[in-house]
Formats: C-alpha cells, sequence, structure tokens
C-alpha cells in the first residue's frame, strides 16, 4: 500500500478488526455483483469506496426514470444508458484505484459459471427468482462465498451462503424448488430507503467475507420490517438432502 492508500482507507485501518492486513485483502479482492439496481447500487458503491480491487458489474438492462427513486448510483442524465456503464463512472469517481469489469447482459450457464470462477466473492441483487436460483447454483459449483440480499413492498431479507464451511446452507436449502410468487418491485412497490439498507448490510456482509474478521450471516437469516422498524434472526440449517448442495463432498 503507497502512502495515498494509507490516507484513503485511514479510518477503516484503524479498526483492529481490519488493520493493514484487511485492507490488503480487499484490495486484492474481486467481487462480481449481479444487478446494479437498488440493491447492487449501495453494494458497489461501498465496495468501491472500501477499497475492494476489482468488482465485476452484471446487468443487462438500461436506466429508466422509475430507477431514480432507490437506485442511486444512477442520475438523470444516465437515463437510457447501460447501468453497467452508468455504476462505473460513479464507482471511477469515489475510487479510481478500484478495476471495474462489466458484463451488460444477462448471466446464465456457461457464461455465469465463468464470472463466478473469477471472483472470489459474489453478491446476488438481481430481481427475481430464476436468477437467484441460478447465482446460488454457481457459487456452490465454485465454492464461492455468496452474499444474498432481496426487499420489496416495507420487508427486506439477507443472509450469506458460504459453500466452503461444512455447516453452511446454500439458497435453495432455503427456499426449494417452489416458483416465484412474490412481485416485483414494479409490481408492488418499494421504498429507496429499504432497499439502500438491505444493501449496505450485502457489502458489510462481504466487507467481513473478505477482510476475515466478524461472524457473517451463515446459517442464518436477517428480516427486516421497516414498517414497524424491527429486525428478525431466523437459523437456516443445512439440507442434507438439497439437490443442489447436498452432493458436496463435505455433506
Amino acid at each position: 500500500m503507497d502512502d495515498q492508500q494509507l490516507l484513503r482507507y485511514s479510518r477503516q485501518i484503524l479498526l483492529a478488526q481490519v488493520d493493514i492486513d484487511g485492507q490488503q485483502r480487499l484490495l486484492d479482492s474481486h467481487v462480481l455483483i449481479v444487478g446494479v439496481g437498488g440493491l447492487g447500487a449501495p453494494v458497489a458503491l461501498y465496495l468501491a469506496a472500501a477499497g475492494v480491487g476489482q468488482i465485476t458489474l452484471a446487468d443487462p438492462d438500461q436506466v429508466d426514470l422509475s430507477n431514480l427513486q432507490r437506485q442511486v448510483i444512477h442520475h438523470q442524465a444516465d437515463i437510457g444508458r447501460d447501468k453497467v456503464a452508468s455504476a462505473v463512472d460513479r464507482l471511477c469517481g469515489i475510487n479510481p484505484g478500484v478495476q471495474v469489469h462489466t458484463l451488460p447482459q444477462a448471466l446464465f450457464g456457461a457464461a455465469l459459471q465463468a464470472a463466478v470462477d473469477a471472483v472470489d466473492l459474489v453478491l446476488d441483487c438481481s430481481d427475481n427468482f430464476a436468477t437467484r436460483q441460478a447465482v446460488n447454483r454457481a457459487c456452490v459449483a465454485a465454492v464461492k462465498p455468496l452474499v444474498s440480499g432481496a426487499a420489496i413492498r416495507l420487508e427486506g431479507q439477507l443472509s450469506v451462503f458460504d459453500p466452503r464451511r461444512a455447516d453452511s446452507p446454500c439458497y435453495q436449502c432455503l427456499y426449494g424448488d417452489g416458483e416465484e410468487t412474490t412481485l416485483s418491485c414494479s409490481e408492488a412497490g418499494v421504498l429507496g430507503p429499504l432497499v439502500g439498507t438491505i444493501g449496505s448490510l450485502q457489502a458489510l456482509e462481504a466487507i467481513k467475507l473478505l477482510a476475515g474478521f466478524g461472524t457473517p450471516l451463515v446459517g442464518r437469516l436477517l428480516l427486516l420490517d421497516a414498517l414497524e422498524g424491527r429486525f428478525r434472526e431466523l437459523r437456516v440449517p443445512r439440507d442434507p438432502a438439497c439437490p443442489c448442495c447436498g452432493t458436496r463432498p463435505d455433506a
């Protein structure tokens, strides 16, 4: 680390849990963010600011006027642009030392697996069940930790699935093969600060995992009821019969 980096990251380096070694691990890390919308916006901003060395952004969509109420990484002038291109401008403006890669496409199959294989950690900031299931399968296959968040209406949730740990469930252990039954934000609505809160917590969990401190939300589901201002935590056991992670060598 040079003097400019020491100054830039000084406030988190001061934390005994991070220190120089933890900051260096962040600088050496590469993450994949799937979705650069309401959740992906704070995730990308905070990880770039924290000094995660490489960030790959994957999103096939373009910025729309209705996005600006909650997707704070995009500006009015970005309407019509690819979301990943808009996000690059913000991230490089915050921290030009971060390398940002873009995938302006929906990731499936071999392309998704290759993207997951290339990184140290994945953050699922998508908005549909099929993508979440596909990202989960790719992370289990690649043995890469997954930080998963979701928010709708006035409710949010967060968990960490880490196939490096024998006791960790995966996303499918929690939700099974059931089809998507919840409405999208465009159909049901959502408040901007709610997705901002869940996305910020996703970034926090990612930093803990990458820098190697604290207790991640593995085997736990954190639920936020924004209407009542309450957090609740549920235990999530691993399903030994899970068709996704149940056949892992350590199962």
